[in-house]
C-alpha cells in the first residue's frame, strides 16, 4: 500500500508540474519560476472544510485547555518539540549542501538533550547558538529545483503541495532518525505511541499559540480557505530562498506563527 501512493505521488508531482510564469510570490524553486495550481481545489476545499470542523470540535478546545498550563510547562513542551524536529533538520541541512548550518544544529541538539534535559531548557540560545531555522524534505526537494506540483489539503495535517506531501512520506522510508527509533528502534525508551504524542502534542502547541491570528485571518478574509493556501504558497517559497518567513507553517505538524497583517 505504501509503494502504491508513493508512485501515485510521483506521478502526480511529474504530471502536475507547470512553467507559467507569475509575479514571483507563489515561487517555489531556486531556479525556475513555477505557478502552483490548485488543481483538486472542489476535493481541496472539501477536505478544507472537513478540517475546519474538526478544529472546531477537538483541536481549538484542546488548545485552549492547552493554554492554561503554566508557562514553564508549555515553553519547556515548545522547546522539546523544537528539539525533536532538529533530527529531520540536520539530514536536509546536509543534503542541501548546508554543512555548516548542519554542525550548529548539530551542536545545538547536543547541548539542549544533555544540559538542557532532552530539550526542555533551550540551553543553545542562551550560548548564543545562531537560530534555529526548520528544514524538511518538502524543502530540499524545492532546493534541488522540484517543482511543487498542484496544491493539496490534506485531512488533519491541512496545506500541503504534491511535492511537500511526498517529502513527509521520506520519514518513513527512513528519513527521520526519531522516527526510525520510534517506531523500529525496539527500545525501552521510545515506542510509537511516544511518537505519535509528540506530532499530537506539536499540533495542540501550534493551534494554542495561534488562536488569535488563525481567529483573526477566518473573521478578516473574504475566503478564508483562498487566504490559508495563499499564506502557505508565499511561506514554502521563502523556506526554500531560506528568506525571512511569513509563517512557520504547519508541515509535519507544528506552525509557530501566523502574520495576518
Amino acid at each position: 500500500m505504501k509503494k502504491i501512493i508513493i508512485t501515485s505521488l510521483i506521478s502526480l508531482m511529474l504530471a502536475t508540474n507547470v512553467s507559467a510564469d507569475t509575479d514571483g510570490e507563489n515561487n517555489l524553486s531556486k531556479k525556475n519560476s513555477r505557478e502552483v495550481k490548485d488543481c483538486f481545489e472542489g476535493l481541496n476545499r472539501a477536505t478544507f472544510s472537513l478540517n475546519q470542523g474538526l478544529d472546531k470540535v477537538i483541536f481549538k478546545p484542546v488548545a485552549k485547555g492547552y493554554r492554561k498550563l503554566p508557562s514553564p510547562i508549555r515553553s519547556g513542551t515548545s522547546n522539546a518539540l523544537e528539539n525533536i524536529s532538529s533530527l529531520i533538520t540536520i539530514p536536509n541541512n546536509i543534503l542541501q549542501g548546508e554543512f555548516r548550518k548542519a554542525g550548529v544544529n548539530t551542536g545545538r541538539f547536543v547541548v539542549n538533550t544533555t544540559v538542557g534535559i532532552l530539550g526542555i531548557f533551550d540551553v543553545a540560545t542562551k550560548m548564543d547558538f545562531p537560530e534555529y531555522e526548520r528544514e524538511d524534505y518538502g524543502q530540499t526537494f524545492g532546493a534541488w529545483g522540484i517543482g511543487a506540483g498542484c496544491y493539496v489539503v490534506l485531512p488533519v495535517i491541512g496545506p500541503s503541495t504534491v511535492r511537500d506531501a511526498f517529502g513527509s512520506f521520506v520519514n518513513v522510508l527512513g528519513g527521520d532518525p526519531y522516527y526510525n527509533m520510534s517506531v523500529h528502534g525496539n527500545n525501552q525508551y521510545l515506542d510509537k505511541e511516544i511518537y505519535m504524542t509528540t506530532k499530537i502534542v506539536s499540533g495542540i502547541d501550534f493551534r494554542a499559540k495561534n488562536l488569535e491570528s488563525i481567529d483573526n485571518l477566518e473573521k478578516n478574509s473574504m475566503d478564508f480557505y483562498a487566504s490559508v493556501r495563499s499564506l502557505y504558497l508565499q511561506d514554502r517559497q521563502q523556506k526554500i530562498r531560506n528568506s525571512d518567513p511569513t509563517i512557520d507553517i504547519m508541515y509535519e505538524g507544528d506552525w509557530e506563527e501566523v502574520e495576518t497583517q
